[in-house]
């Protein structure tokens, strides 16, 4: 199955009305600005985009909205977290009916799996829809990893296509390319190690502070795949501070407070997910606002 999955992909959040219900126009209204910007792709669904906290009507009224704004002109991809393989075989099919361009899937929600039954889950969705599939690899976060002896059983998934490699571990990436060559398009899956990633070789990258800061962050990825690496680490080491946000538990939390600092979206989210408060906001907004005064004028890097 041949797809071409490449550069900055964001993960959006999940735009919502003060009592919590899904504003769809500021979601369609935050994804049409950030195409615009020169993002490559969308993950709608995934993590950031509060996936877990939806009922499954509001995923494809959702993923509709989506759609709708984003109309061909980059690829699309949602994310599948669900409680069980059944679950997500018929979520998968329901994206596949609605004309998404492709599938994030992650493990089983709650239940940790093991490597088997992670494979068997992933071989389930593969087999029983036609998208084009990327494997979420993070088992720092959902306690499973699938390594290179089990990417080799879903090597024959044909429409399994793409891993995000989110081990933390950027040796993953140089094995994944020694086991199997370009038969996976690979993603950088960790903000705060997308540059090391990008430079093993990586064809994209998936991150949530792209939300914030797009142009930086293509910026990023232009300057990697022409290899002027010096350049790119001048933005880099400017971003690292913030993109260290995606790394920690209240992940969405800090990504949505930055959206709203930089007039972008709105900081809520859906219980149990809290707003920041006291010393753990302030850190965000001071890291914030030492960004935006601080940035760099990419018009000297000639990119257009």
């Amino acid at each position: 199955m041949a797809v071409n999955w490449q550069g900055v992909y964001p993960a959006v959040t999940t735009q919502y009305n003060d009592d919590l219900s899904i504003n769809f126009d500021a979601t369609q209204q935050m994804i049409n600005t950030i195409i615009n910007e020169g993002v490559d792709g969308i993950i709608a669904l995934g993590t950031v985009g509060e996936n877990a906290s939806h009922t499954r009507a509001e995923k494809i009224a959702i993923l509709k909205a989506v759609k709708e704004v984003v109309a061909g002109r980059v690829p699309v991809i949602s994310g599948v977290a669900e409680t069980s393989t059944q679950f997500a075989v018929e979520f998968s099919q329901d994206c596949e009916a609605i004309g998404i361009d492709g599938l994030m899937v992650l493990p089983g929600m709650i239940y940790k799996s093991d490597e088997a039954e992670a494979i068997h889950h992933y071989q389930q969705v593969a087999r029983n829809c036609n998208l084009p599939i990327m494997i979420y690899n993070n088992p720092v976060t959902y306690g499973v990893d699938v390594g290179i002896e089990g990417m080799k059983v879903l090597a024959a998934e044909q429409n399994i296509v793409s891993i995000k490699e989110a081990t933390e571990d950027t040796r993953r990436i140089s094995e994944l390319y020694s086991a199997f060559g370009d038969r996976f398009i690979i993603f950088g899956g960790v903000d705060d190690i997308a540059l090391e990633s990008l430079m093993l070789g990586c064809t994209g990258w998936i991150s949530g502070l792209t939300n914030v800061f797009p142009r930086e962050s293509v910026a990023i990825w232009k300057l990697a795949q022409q290899e002027r690496f010096t350049e790119a680490l001048e933005i880099w080491r400017w971003f690292l501070p913030l993109l260290r946000l995606d790394t920690v538990p209240k992940l969405v939390q800090c990504i949505k407070l930055c959206e709203q600092l930089a007039g972008r979206g709105s900081e809520l989210t859906r219980a149990p997910r809290m707003p920041l408060s006291g010393e753990e906001r302030a850190n965000v907004v001071r890291i914030f606002n030492e960004a935006n005064e601080s940035r760099i004028d990419l018009t000297k890097f000639n990119l257009d």
